[in-house]
């Protein structure tokens, strides 16, 4: 009862601070908002609101606050959470790469100095990161990867190529994968840095998608500079590293909140289908897809909770993460694509004045959806992993 009274104090508090705080100018428009968080230009109430959730911490709740973060338990962070939904607030800071896959990497691997060199100004918003995996040889089998790093002395020198670098047009650093010893089994001469984007030996080239934005790139490091203490974790011992990032982004995208809301698929569907006396949809087949969409997406949520809860005790992202990741694309792909189907021949929005711009973002959605098959990981690539870690299969690969 104790405890049950120390959350509704913080509920009290976390609901006074949000009235006095969250712009109501931005209740709902999480989905009009977020996206100029990639290289917009934010209004002043999205940027006043953005430095307010940056200075409570709260972006980064369960971070420590001795680097800023809200330094709440789990459980003060899911009253957080009810009481943005309640508000119609949303959280501007979760969508970078810095608080959902750098920042607690560096929590997981950094030096006390990296942490507080690099901590603060991810709680903060202050800076955008990308990561440095993917490169044209070196997509699926990652380890194959041969982006060089020698060590110079007092500082290492990079050269190689990067692609699918989301966000790397507008990052400030780089979480990079790079070969330190080449001799070495391919798992093992792999090293983990953090890399300042903004030097001339830096470039990216925007890769232009069939959604029409450009969120991915080519990166290019020739003769880039590196100080020493850049490295993360140990030398040569990047993979584990590496693999640690790839849990948290996996993480990431399995629908955890993030606050604001979407509209409701049936919401959508009575506006433009025909609908019966009763209120139901007069399309049974339609009704049918859509109640068994609807139950896809609850059990997914319900099993995010748990996965959650059981959780808890520091022990981090685990392999049930590529279970999550599976299920959020087949929600949201499905979620996409039904979409479009309620909008019939109005879901066929590119431009112009006789759509309106929730049909623009609905094709736009459902074009750039497919990536998510791919990124963070292949549907593939999760099965497998799901197959052997949490299944405990045997691996039927054997040679000839």
């Amino acid at each position: 009862m104790e405890h049950d009274a120390e959350l509704e104090a913080f509920r009290a508090e976390a609901r006074g601070w949000l009235d006095e705080n969250f712009p109501s100018s931005l209740r709902g428009r999480a989905g009009a908002m977020m996206p100029l968080l990639d290289g917009g230009v934010l209004p002043p109430d999205m940027l006043a609101w953005k430095r307010a959730m940056g200075a409570k911490g709260w972006g980064t709740p369960t971070w420590p606050a001795k680097y800023g973060g809200g330094g709440l338990s789990p459980q003060q962070a899911r009253v957080l959470g009810q009481e943005m939904a309640r508000a119609g607030a949303f959280n501007p800071l979760v969508h970078g790469m810095g608080v959902t896959m750098i920042g607690p990497t560096i929590l997981d691997y950094g030096t006390e100095a990296q942490k507080q060199e690099h901590i603060p100004p991810i709680v903060r918003g202050d800076v955008r990161w990308c990561v440095g995996y993917s490169e044209p040889n070196a997509g699926s089998d990652l380890a194959s990867l041969q982006t060089k790093c020698e060590d110079k002395g007092d500082h290492w020198l990079v050269n190689g190529q990067k692609i699918w670098t989301s966000g790397a047009q507008w990052g400030d650093w780089c979480g990079t994968l790079v070969r330190t010893d080449p001799k070495a089994k391919k798992h093992d001469g792999i090293s983990f840095l953090l890399i300042n984007m903004r030097q001339p030996s830096v470039e990216t080239r925007p890769i232009k998608l069939i959604a029409g934005a450009s969120p991915f790139c080519e990166t290019f490091f020739t003769d880039t500079q590196v100080p020493k203490d850049a490295l993360l974790g140990e030398i040569n011992k990047g993979w584990t590293v590496g693999k640690r990032l790839l849990q948290h982004e996996r993480a990431s995208q399995t629908g955890a909140p993030g606050g604001g809301r979407v509209a409701p698929l049936q919401d959508i569907a009575r506006r433009y289908l025909e609908v019966g006396q009763d209120g139901r949809l007069a399309d049974v087949d339609l009704r049918t897809r859509l109640t068994g969409h609807l139950l896809d997406a609850r059990a997914h949520g319900l099993t995010l909770a748990r996965v959650m809860a059981e959780s808890r005790g520091a022990a981090g992202p685990s392999n049930a993460a590529s279970v999550l990741k599976n299920s959020a694309t087949h929600v949201a792909q499905s979620r996409a694509e039904l979409t479009l189907e309620i909008m019939g021949h109005q879901g066929l929005a590119w431009e112009g004045d006789a759509f309106t711009a929730e049909e623009h973002e609905a094709v736009r959605t459902w074009l750039f959806g497919k990536a998510m098959s791919i990124y963070g990981g292949s549907s593939e690539i999760q099965n497998n992993i799901i197959s052997k870690r949490i299944l405990g299969l045997p691996d039927t690969t054997q040679s000839a």
